[in-house]
């Protein structure tokens, strides 16, 4: 029996899908390594963060892109690595992105935003990639390291990915549809609209996403949509955004390996939880303005609500729970700021003051199935509160360095309700935490212009991540009360690196170490989250991207990721889930003009270690390469596109889990095989 609660939520996909967005056609692809003029209503980058790694895909690049989900495309990044739980068919459902090599904490320490707005939650569900529809980007900013920590706070700690919806200012009417269809039952739609009148524009962007998934108990059900109305006036600009997704995924599990038995060589496709699944389904509404107070000042306000509902039922055997676990979740948040621009002393700079105000409450109840009383009730109430300022000046024309700053106040209650009558009842109640801490972050950098081609940059930060509500719930030993209390994490990062460009070549190069006190780390040993003893991470990242002519460009990214503990009984080991090697090489080609174009990329990992193996004693999850391909074209009003990925139908996976005392025992997720897909347009 299904939760009522799906039933519901489909009256909010409906929501989703209404005015519905999408099917941008295929645009040639532009390389761009440094962050250009931006909007600070959903950004508060301006021209970027001085001393810092940072670039920008752009809507081109995604439509162009042979992979088919947001997490394929981040993984082109140098840097970035991905823990795929089912792959392309499943819309990378659960997958995990990893900037600088955190592993299985990596959720955590990888700060996602939808323009400008967080998206990262007090527990470890994830980010949900899928609930984006694709259409709706306008750019994704990536910065890398904890150098956005003083705009957009806690948690930026690996890096900061942040996505921009598009706004239709200044452009034509336009309404569009595309169908899809690919393997394994993969069935999507999507619609989009953008309509302006004087200084009015209204754009709306959906999706649905229908499929039975690689794997059994694999599939998936997506509907989605973001909707904008938007004044541009002379003075300033207004506008109320609102977003919608309503998602049900099947979660079959690992395949269990020894070393006298495989399935991943006898069942690949088979589930070892075959009636697990996991339902989810949010609206947000965002509103805000901007407007100029004189020549150097302009005020921008904007705040939201954001509401995500989650449940989760799992099975002994079929009609035999012995889990199921529903979430309510409520972020309201209000980020005022002002932005600077003008002389001093003759002196070009740049600013951003701002404040951040962020209310969360989160209730979830578990029982041991639906319907039953729930065995433990965990409430949480967390507050913050932060004041920051970023500033660059050019104190010479081939010169800039930027400074700023965060104090960010953080309150939380947590309460454990622990009811023993309840069915299957037989913990203990934790122990409240009633907590406030003072946390700051700080950022100062330096770019230095040689000649018009070459710069060098340098940047030096500090950072900082509360523990989540899950930490916090799973920080004692079986029957001993927990005390739902963690420390907070902190990173202090040193980063340098040069940037290229001359003529069609560019290529940008930096080198980073980050140390790291009271790392938040899960350990299966005794199934309890801990802070480690201090760990480090360094690496070196590059991009580089060739024109070689107008309709031939090529790409590609190569970085070298080392995370080790430094202290403590693991100290010299490696992190686990972090490969040290991972690259990417790109080519698009304009075959025939816009009607007929080729992109292929081809990705690659170096082996990793399991998930689970601090101890560095099993055999590592293997490394692999794949390769992904994309014609498409557009015919008047028609666009197309046919995508292969995993080309030569590679046999892999990134993602395992391994026992922390049996050599050879580990479950995996893998990956499937070669996959095909086929999108076909029209606009009007």
């Amino acid at each position: 029996m299904r939760p009522p609660a799906r039933g519901r939520a489909r009256g909010l996909a409906a929501f989703g899908c209404l005015g519905a967005l999408c099917a941008a056609p295929a645009a040639a692809q532009q390389p761009s390594e440094v962050l250009p003029q931006i909007s600070v209503t959903s950004s508060r980058l301006g021209d970027g963060i001085t001393g810092a790694s940072t670039t920008v895909i752009t809507a081109e690049e995604i439509a162009r892109a042979p992979g088919q989900t947001l997490q394929d495309v981040l993984a082109t990044q140098p840097g970035i690595q991905i823990q795929s739980l089912y792959g392309p068919s499943s819309a990378g459902t659960r997958d995990v992105v990893d900037m600088r090599g955190f592993g299985a904490s990596a959720t955590s320490n990888t700060l996602v935003l939808v323009n400008g707005r967080r998206l990262n939650d007090i527990e470890l569900a994830g980010i949900d990639f899928a609930a984006i529809p694709r259409d709706s980007i306008e750019r994704i900013e990536i910065i890398r390291g904890n150098a956005g920590a003083v705009l957009y706070g806690e948690g930026a700690v690996g890096g900061t990915i942040n996505i921009i919806t598009k706004t239709g200012v200044g452009l034509p009417n336009r309404l569009s549809a595309q169908q899809t269809v690919g393997s394994y039952g993969y069935r999507g739609s999507d619609l989009s609209m953008r309509h302006s009148n004087g200084p009015f524009t209204v754009t709306a962007y959906g999706s649905t996403i229908d499929s039975k998934g690689y794997r059994v108990n694999n599939e998936l059900r997506e509907r989605n949509g973001v909707g904008e109305i938007r004044y541009t006036g002379v003075e300033g600009i207004a506008y109320l955004n609102m977003t919608a997704d309503n998602q049900h995924v099947g979660l079959p599990g690992g395949r269990h390996v020894t070393l006298t038995t495989s399935e991943l060589a006898s069942d690949r496709r088979g589930a070892a939880t075959p009636w697990d699944y996991a339902d989810k389904q949010s609206v947000s509404v965002t509103t805000g303005f901007t407007r100029k107070l004189t020549g150097w000042a302009e005020l921008i306000v904007d705040g939201g609500v954001r509401q995500k509902q989650t449940q989760g039922e799992f099975f002994f055997a079929l009609d035999s729970p012995y889990s199921y676990v529903d979430t309510n979740l409520s972020v309201w948040s209000f980020t005022p700021r002002v932005k600077l621009t003008g002389d001093v002393f003759g002196m070009a700079t740049s600013g951003i003051v701002g404040v951040d105000v962020y209310k969360t409450d989160y209730q979830t109840d578990r029982s041991s199935g639906f319907g039953l009383s729930p065995i433990h009730r965990y409430d949480l109430d967390q507050r913050t509160l932060a004041a920051y300022w970023q500033h660059t000046v050019s104190v010479r024309p081939d010169t800039d360095i930027s400074a700023g700053g965060r104090l960010q106040r953080n309150t939380v209650s947590v309460r454990d309700i622990y009811d023993p009558t309840a069915p299957g009842a037989f913990d203990v109640e934790g122990v409240p935490v009633d907590r406030s801490e003072n946390q700051y972050a700080y950022h100062v950098g330096i770019e230095h212009r040689l000649n018009a081609a070459f710069a060098v940059f340098g940047r030096i930060g500090r950072s900082f991540r509360f523990p989540n509500v899950d930490e916090r719930i799973g920080t004692s030993p079986f029957l001993v009360p927990s005390s739902l209390d963690l420390k907070t994490q902190t990173s202090h990062d040193v980063e340098g690196g040069v940037r290229f460009r001359h003529g069609p070549f560019d290529l940008q190069t930096s080198a980073y170490l980050m140390d790291l006190t009271n790392e938040i780390h899960f350990t299966g040993a005794t199934f309890t989250n801990v802070n480690l003893d201090p760990t480090r991470r360094s690496g070196v990242e590059s991009l580089a991207s060739y024109r070689v002519t107008e309709t031939l460009r090529l790409k590609g990214g190569l970085a070298y990721t080392r995370a080790v503990f430094r202290e403590g009984i693991y100290a010299g080991h490696e992190v686990p889930l972090v490969s040290h090697w991972t690259g990417s090489a790109g080519v698009s080609w304009d075959v025939w003009a816009k009607w007929l174009t080729l992109d292929v990329t081809a990705r690659f990992f170096s082996d990793r270690r399991f998930d689970n193996d601090q101890a560095n004693f099993q055999p590592k999850i293997p490394g692999a390469a794949v390769v992904d391909l994309r014609l498409g074209g557009e015919y008047e009003r028609f666009n197309y596109s046919l995508t292969v990925q995993n080309l030569f139908g590679t046999d892999y996976f990134d993602y395992g889990i391994a026992s922390a005392s049996t050599y050879g025992t580990y479950n995996a997720y893998p990956q499937p095989g070669r996959t095909f897909m086929a999108k076909a347009g029209v606009t009007f």
